[in-house]
């Protein structure tokens, strides 16, 4: 546990690095077993070690020092309704929540929306942060998707790993900048649903070797 521990940290602060988070903001986790690995509540991941990531269980109890981080909801939430999830990122990133403060999602004006598991990137309705009732809103919102934003709050993306849930968040950020400067410049033309389709299928199969 110790190991997956250091991958979860690292994670977050990787996901700082990146520019998509800063400070204490979002969160991270990680599967385990029966429970998950999470990021704990208001400090800075560069201030804290592994040994400050809190162990849950599904019924929202935890061991250790440290509480949880206050979406541990929704946490729990993806992994008991998504078998396909390992780690899930949670960022405050710059152009994504400029995007879900405005409740706007991001349609098919990029084939790379694809990526996400259908034609858009549903914007979440608007719930106080760490509630049962912004959990509920995200998986509506996750229904056939691997990432959302959340209203006026920022985006949640999921993965079967942690490399590849922060993969995808940095994805996320910057298809939602492309989106930002193209709404700046008229608005977009977007992809027909037939191409869509089509994309979707070629990456049912997308990179794997």
């Amino acid at each position: 546990m110790s190991e997956l521990r250091a991958e979860v940290l690292a994670t977050a602060l990787a996901m700082n690095a990146a520019g998509i988070n800063r400070g204490a903001a979002g969160n991270v986790s990680a599967k385990r077993g029966e429970g998950f690995l999470i990021t704990p509540t208001g400090l800075d991941y560069d201030q804290i070690g592994p040994a400050d990531i809190v162990a849950m269980s599904m019924d929202g109890s935890f061991s250790g020092q440290r509480k949880p981080s206050s979406e541990w909801r929704f946490h729990r939430d993806i992994y008991a309704l998504r078998a396909e999830a390992g780690a899930v990122v949670h960022a405050h990133s710059p152009f994504a929540t400029a995007l879900a403060c405005m409740d706007i999602p991001v349609p098919a004006f990029h084939y790379m929306i694809a990526r996400f598991g259908g034609a858009d990137v549903r914007c979440a309705r608007y719930a106080t942060f760490g509630s049962q009732e912004l959990s509920d809103s995200a998986l509506v919102a996750l229904e056939g998707r691997s990432a959302c934003l959340l209203a006026h709050h920022g985006m949640l993306v999921l993965g079967r790993d942690l490399t590849q849930a922060l993969s995808r968040a940095v994805e996320l950020e910057t298809l939602c900048e492309q989106y930002w400067r193209v709404l700046a410049i008229g608005g977009p033309r977007l992809l027909p649903e037939q191409e869509m389709a089509r994309v979707l299928e070629k990456f049912a199969a997308y990179g794997q070797q």
